[in-house]
């Protein structure tokens, strides 16, 4: 690529960051621009690796490896190494409609396939994704592009997240007039109120959802299909649906004591916040407070980690979060996780950072499973209880979890957080709309196919799915549109 030697050359510059201890004062993106040098030597470092396996995803024991876009990753390093930003931009747009999502929001399973990971530290590529498009921005380049003619045919895009955004703007380019229907406030679905202000700021979303609307897209918010807005509508009024309204049935502990006050899903917590924020700056007090309290989040993903950073700027007294799986190691298992897998290794986020620098360490708790809430006199949480646990592989390799006797402890606190995923999608527009699921209730529809049993109806992303990437919402809401543009046009101009 650009310079053949240049992963000899040049250590790894990734994403650069705010100071833990300044950026907890505020909810301001909590990154910092990486300057441009360092952008253009970090493409540099992209190898001439002859099969890259960087830009083609795929799932490896249930691991996303590579990017499901199928990026052109190493195209637009190259450019980038170059000083050709405007075209390096051209080959980002042409896989991805939304490169500063995954840009920012994406775990990069790119970076784990990239060739130059298996024995140094991989390309930081989604620092240079963002770096692009944030570029473009900039630049003016990043534009309205209506489409030139239109079909005629009308589709309604249910649900406005990843998946339904991909759709409706590539729906949009085939020319067809498309309405996106959400049933939140903004648009945006978890993108808006999943993830939080400091880590993908409204304001980027916003901006890209102001040009699809220049484009042509149509978007009516607090619309629940199937509640205030009738299914028999969308029937009536268009000529085909796709449906992408996520998976957000929560995930619970059947544990005693669940029902307790003060006990709350992760994302309840977090779409309130930034609701209130976004209304208000929180002045209008609906949201979940975590100010004064001792807070314990439970689960150790992306959710969880969110839950921290917030919780954090609420000002809380203290903050535990827990990891039901062991602490990892700082490199993969070469026999167990090897190259080009997702590495399954400890990794330090934003949260945890901030959690460190506000309370000492770091504030998760590995390999510890909740056995009980405890509550006072007025139903009021103020206790958890847990017991530490490890994992067993049996005869047939089946992964059980144990527990170890005597590592019992409890916890002192008032909101505890349920940051441990979701079962599914809501099931009443599907029920309604009498649609086939799947044994995990998830809409039943081939993936590359993406028809369901339903005449004109296709169904994407997380409801398709299951919970799943930012970047598989992207692809599958680009195939759904593909696919729908055949059925509605007998062909498809769309790849």
């Amino acid at each position: 690529m650009g310079k053949a030697t240049g992963f000899m050359e040049y250590n790894r510059h990734s994403q650069r960051e705010r100071d833990p201890k300044e950026r907890i004062k505020d909810w301001k993106d909590y990154t910092a621009r990486m300057p441009e040098e360092e952008v253009k030597l970090e493409g540099a470092r992209c190898m001439d690796c002859g099969v890259p396996t960087c830009h083609t995803g795929t799932e490896i024991n249930g691991q996303t490896t590579g990017c499901p876009v199928n990026h052109l990753i190493p195209e637009w390093n190259d450019l980038v190494y170059q000083g050709k930003w405007k075209e390096a931009l051209e080959r980002e747009h042409e896989k991805n409609n939304f490169p500063e999502f995954t840009g920012i929001a994406c775990p990069a399973p790119c970076e784990g396939a990239c060739v130059l990971g298996i024995n140094e530290d991989p390309v930081a590529i989604r620092t240079v994704e963002r770096s692009i498009i944030e570029r473009g921005f900039d630049e003016g380049w990043v534009v309205p592009e209506p489409p030139e003619q239109r079909t005629g045919k009308k589709v309604a895009v249910v649900g406005s997240g990843p998946a339904g955004l991909a759709a409706a703007a590539q729906l949009n380019k085939a020319g067809h007039w498309v309405t996106v229907f959400e049933k939140s406030d903004r648009v945006g679905g978890l993108l808006t109120y999943g993830i939080p202000e400091m880590k993908l700021p409204y304001a980027v979303v916003e901006r890209r959802v102001n040009i699809l609307k220049e484009e042509g897209i149509q978007f009516e918010t607090n619309a629940e299909i199937g509640g205030n807005v009738p299914v028999q509508k969308l029937r009536d009024e268009f000529d085909s649906i796709i449906l992408c309204g996520g998976a957000q049935v929560h995930r619970n502990i059947p544990v005693e004591g669940r029902d307790l006050k003060g006990i709350h899903y992760a994302m309840d917590f977090l779409h309130a916040n930034t609701k209130s924020l976004l209304d208000t700056n929180l002045e209008d007090g609906n949201y979940i407070s975590a100010k004064g309290k001792d807070v314990i989040v439970i689960g150790g993903g992306d959710t969880g980690t969110d839950c921290l950073a917030t919780a954090i700027r609420h000002e809380c007294n203290s903050l535990t979060q827990f990891d039901i799986y062991d602490k990892k190691g700082s490199i993969r298992d070469a026999m167990g996780n090897p190259w080009p897998q997702y590495p399954i290794v400890h990794r330090i986020e934003y949260g945890q950072k901030e959690g460190a620098a506000k309370f000492g360490s770091d504030p998760r708790a590995f390999a510890v499973q909740t056995t009980k809430f405890v509550g006072d006199e007025n139903g009021n949480v103020k206790e958890v209880h847990t017991i530490n646990v490890k994992l067993r592989i049996d005869e047939n390799g089946n992964r059980i979890r144990e527990t170890i006797p005597g590592t019992e402890k409890v916890w002192k606190a008032d909101l505890v957080l349920l940051a441990i995923g979701f079962s599914g999608p809501e099931q009443g527009l599907i029920k309604q709309l009498e649609l086939e699921t799947t044994e995990r209730s998830t809409v039943k529809a081939e993936y590359g196919d993406y028809r369901t049993n339903v005449e004109g109806v296709f169904s994407a992303g997380d409801m398709r799915r299951g919970q799943s990437l930012i970047v598989w919402a992207i692809n599958e809401g680009r195939e759904a549109a593909r696919e729908c543009d055949r059925y509605l046009m007998g062909a498809t101009v769309l790849p």
